[in-house]
């Protein structure tokens, strides 16, 4: 399973990728194998305010539904739309094509407050 140095994790599985004040948000590899194939994705509407840690949608899959939660606090600016139609993008590519919300970032200092790859790796490591 990929853990990409270049992103912040949390341990609820969700990663980010802050440019500028913009935060790229999605579910990790780790995360997408053990729900197996996605079949529904709700997100949030565009211009919506989330808070770190906060709900922002569900992931439906074969095995499980599951909530996810914002890595960072700021407004919704744009959503996956191409999960609507191909919700597997996600497996297939978790960390590209498959994101999920970006987010303008309200508070930059929370994105510190995550974990780094040798902390998620570590994590990972203990389940």
């Amino acid at each position: 399973m990929k853990v990409l140095d270049s992103l912040k994790y949390t341990k609820e599985h969700e990663w980010v990728r802050l440019d500028g004040k913009v935060a790229t948000i999605g579910i990790t590899d780790y995360a997408q194998g053990e729900l197996g194939d996605i079949v529904f994705v709700e997100l949030p509407e565009i211009g919506v305010a989330v808070t770190q840690m906060g709900k922002f949608g569900t992931i439906e899959a074969v095995k499980a539904v599951s909530e996810m939660f914002s890595p960072v606090s700021g407004k919704v600016v744009e959503i996956n739309k191409a999960l609507d139609g191909d919700p597997m993008i996600i497996n297939r590519d978790p960390y590209g094509d498959g994101w999920m919300i970006k987010v303008e970032v309200s508070k930059p200092g929370e994105v510190e407050q995550l974990l780094d790859a040798k902390g998620y790796n570590q994590l990972l490591q203990a389940h």
